[in-house]
């Protein structure tokens, strides 16, 4: 008998379980084998989605007419399923054709001329289209620096070079906090509590792990000369975090579902403004304003 080409391997992130099926000789970055779960027997649930992941020397492409398009990726529709061409920017041609094949499964095919893009964690994990799954679950991927402190997760949040991971060391260096991901959190809802979750990307950090701690709170991030923090209003905080969040604009219900469950976000969880510079005041300053009577 033969013996397969191919392995079986089971994740899970942030409760999302899933299998993937792929030749042994497929490599999977780091960061991402930080989710793979050795005792799937042992878990409560059964794995919610299956990928098959095959290699192949050239992408057949689709002939009919993209749904939606953008530099790095063509998006066909075929009911409820969707099918995608996936690119790497600054890339020519696309290294991925990642197809559903029914509602908790898919086939995605590989270009084996551009496997190397695959070490890069971000190229890997952009293979699973893993915000189509997550929004079915009521939960969020959130642009952002996700620290641990006192045991409980505090998100640092802003566009690219605003400082989110300098303010992840700061609190490092002055209150023995910890970085759990220097660029991508997950946030789910969990017992009526919402919770960090640990994201296989992580940006130029390289700092990741799979660890889920309960938000303390999520502060919204601009660099200023002098330090000062206050509560943002729903709509403020809405606007704001909303261009932080990984959603697929080109599809109307998944905007829709995205901003609903946004909002149920952010009124559970105290969202605030930091103006910082570069200092342990800037540490001290959000440190009064998030712990208050509790500050020593």
């Amino acid at each position: 008998m033969k013996k397969s080409e191919n392995e079986h391997k089971t994740f899970d992130i942030g409760g999302f379980v899933f299998n993937i099926s792929c030749p042994k000789k497929l490599s999977f970055p780091d960061n991402f084998l930080l989710f793979e779960t050795k005792n799937f027997s042992a878990l409560d649930c059964e794995a919610a989605f299956s990928y098959r992941i095959e290699l192949s020397e050239d992408l057949s492409l689709p002939e009919e007419k993209p749904y939606a398009e953008r530099e790095d990726m063509k998006i066909y529709r075929d009911g409820a399923l969707e099918s995608r061409l996936i690119g790497a920017r600054g890339h020519e041609g696309y290294y991925a054709f990642y197809r559903e094949i029914s509602e908790n499964e898919c086939v995605i095919t590989l270009n084996a001329s551009q496997s190397e893009l695959l070490c890069l964690d971000t190229v890997f994990t952009s293979l699973f289209a893993f915000e189509r799954r997550f929004l079915t679950r009521a939960a969020l991927i959130l642009h952002c620096a996700y620290i641990e402190y006192n045991g409980e997760a505090i998100l640092f949040s802003a566009a690219s070079g605003t400082g989110k991971s300098t303010q992840g060391k700061l609190w490092e260096k002055y209150r023995n906090a910890r970085t759990i991901n220097g660029d991508r959190g997950l946030l789910t809802l969990k017992d009526s509590k919402w919770h960090a979750n640990g994201w296989p990307v992580c940006g130029s950090s390289e700092i990741c792990s799979n660890i889920s701690l309960s938000i303390r709170a999520i502060v919204m991030l601009s660099q200023a000369p002098e330090n000062s923090v206050y509560k943002m209003s729903p709509k403020e905080a809405f606007t704001s975090l909303y261009s932080q969040l990984t959603i697929n604009n080109w599809e109307r219900s998944a905007t829709v579902r995205s901003m609903d469950i946004l909002e149920k976000l952010i009124f559970s969880v105290p969202i605030y403004h930091l103006a910082c510079n570069i200092s342990e005041d800037a540490v001290n300053t959000l440190y009064n304003a998030l712990y208050g009577e509790e500050a020593v």
